[in-house]
C-alpha cells in the first residue's frame, strides 16, 4: 500500500493526525498562529466519521479546564494555542500533572511577552521545559522542525503521555505551525472503546455509582505528609522519563570542531550554515534537541569533549541556553545568537554569529 502523501500546512497536520491518531476530543480557542487547528478540524467535522468530539469553548482558560475533564476519564484529549494562551492555560496544566492524567497541548509560539507579536517565536521555552505553572512537575515537550514531525509527534506525544500518566506538549514555532511541506499522515486508528478505556486506565472516572469502586481523581492533598509522598512519585516518574524518553538529531558531529545546539525551524536554518561553513572549512556540527524535556544533556556533554566552542541558536533572547551551559560545565566556552520580535535569521547571520564569537573574534 502506498503511502498517502499529502501538502498542507503544519497546523493542519496537527489536526489530521488527532483524526488519525482516534482521539476523542478536542478542546480549544483560536489564537494566531494556530488557528488553522481549531479551523481544520472543524472542516474535517470528525464527529460523524470517528466520533471525535470538536468544541471551540469560550476562553483558553475553559479549554484546558474541559481537556482535565476529558483526561480523567481516560480518553485522548487534548488542546491548542500560542504563547498568551497557553499562559492563561498554565493553572489547569499544572492541574493535570498533579493528577497525574494523560493530555497532549500544542503550543504554536508567537512574539512576547505580553499580546507581543503574531510573528514566529521560541520564548516559550522556558514555560515548557521549566513547569511553567505552580509546583514541582515537568511536561514532556517535544520540538518539531518539520510539518512531517508536527503530525508525527501527535501520536508520540499521546502514546509517551499515556505511558507515563503526564501531560505531554507539542511546543512548536510559528513558522513550522504556518509552512506547507509534503506530509505522510498516519493510518486511521479506530478510537478506543469504552470497555478499552476501563481496561487501559483503571485509575480513571467511570461515573459508575453502585458496587462499583468510584475513582476520584483530584490535586488536592490537605496533609502535607501524604502531599510529599506525592511529589516523590512525580519526581520518580521524571527521573524515568529522563532515562528512557531523550530525542536528539546529531549531523555532522563527529569531526566538528564547533557546535550549534537548536531546535525547531531555526536548526533547519543552521544546518544551511553549517553546510556553508564546512565548504569554507570550518568544521561545525549540529545537535537539534528532539525532546526539549528531558533535555539531551549527555549527547551535548560528550559532543561538547572535542569542540572550541558551542553556539546556541535560539529565536529569542536566550533560553535553551541556559542547559546547555548546564550540560557542559565550563568545560568550552558557549555562546547564544537569536533574534526577537519575530525576526527570524537567516543562514548567513547564524555564521557570521559563528566566526565573530569563535573564529575571528577580535573582528567583532
Amino acid at each position: 500500500m502506498k503511502d498517502e502523501i499529502k501538502l498542507m500546512k503544519g497546523n493542519e497536520a496537527i489536526a489530521h493526525a488527532a483524526i488519525r491518531y482516534g482521539a476523542d476530543g478536542y478542546f480549544g480557542y483560536p489564537i494566531t498562529p494556530q488557528s488553522e487547528v481549531l479551523e481544520t478540524l472543524e472542516a474535517e467535522m470528525p464527529w460523524e466519521t470517528t466520533g471525535m468530539v470538536v468544541l471551540q469553548a469560550e476562553s483558553e482558560v475553559a479549554s484546558i479546564n474541559m481537556v482535565y475533564g476529558g483526561a480523567a476519564t481516560g480518553k485522548a484529549v487534548m488542546t491548542s494555542s500560542s504563547s498568551p494562551g497557553v499562559s492563561l492555560m498554565q493553572e489547569g496544566i499544572s492541574y493535570l500533572a498533579a493528577s497525574e492524567l494523560p493530555a497532549l497541548i500544542v503550543n504554536v509560539m508567537r512574539g512576547g511577552p505580553g499580546l507581543g507579536t503574531i510573528q514566529p517565536s521560541q520564548s516559550d521555552y522556558f514555560q515548557a521545559t521549566k513547569g511553567g505553572g505552580h509546583g514541582d512537575y515537568h511536561l514532556i515537550v517535544l520540538a518539531p522542525s518539520t510539518v512531517q514531525e508536527m503530525a508525527d509527534f501527535v501520536g508520540l506525544g499521546f502514546d509517551l503521555a499515556f505511558k507515563y500518566r503526564t501531560p505531554a506538549m507539542i511546543l512548536a514555532d510559528g513558522i513550522v505551525g504556518q509552512m506547507m511541506e509534503k506530509v505522510v499522515l498516519p493510518p486511521q486508528r479506530p478510537r478506543r472503546t469504552d470497555e478499552e478505556v476501563r481496561q487501559q486506565c483503571p485509575w480513571a472516572v467511570t461515573g459508575k455509582a453502585g458496587g462499583r469502586k468510584r475513582n476520584v481523581v483530584t490535586s488536592l492533598e490537605l496533609d502535607s505528609a501524604m502531599m510529599e509522598k506525592n511529589n516523590e512519585r512525580f519526581q520518580r516518574t521524571y527521573r524515568e522519563i529522563e532515562k528512557n524518553e531523550v530525542r536528539y538529531e546529531a549531523c555532522y558531529t563527529d569531526d566538528a570542531e564547533y557546535l550549534i545546539v537548536a531546535f525547531g525551524s531555526i536548526a533547519r536554518i543552521c544546518l544551511k550554515a553549517i553546510e556553508e561553513a564546512r565548504k569554507q572549512g570550518i568544521k561545525v556540527g549540529l545537535i537539534r534537541p528532539i525532546t526539549l524535556w528531558p533535555f539531551p544533556y549527555d549527547a551535548i556533554k560528550q559532543t561538547a569533549a572535542h569542540v572550541k566552542g558551542i553556539l546556541c541558536v535560539e529565536i529569542n533572547a536566550g533560553q535553551m541556553i541556559e542547559d546547555v551551559r548546564l550540560a557542559v560545565s565550563d568545560r568550552v566556552p558557549v555562546a547564544h545568537f537569536g533574534r526577537m520580535g519575530g525576526i527570524v535569521p537567516n543562514p548567513q547571520e547564524v555564521l557570521d554569529a559563528l566566526k565573530k564569537d569563535f573564529i575571528n573574534p577580535t573582528e567583532a
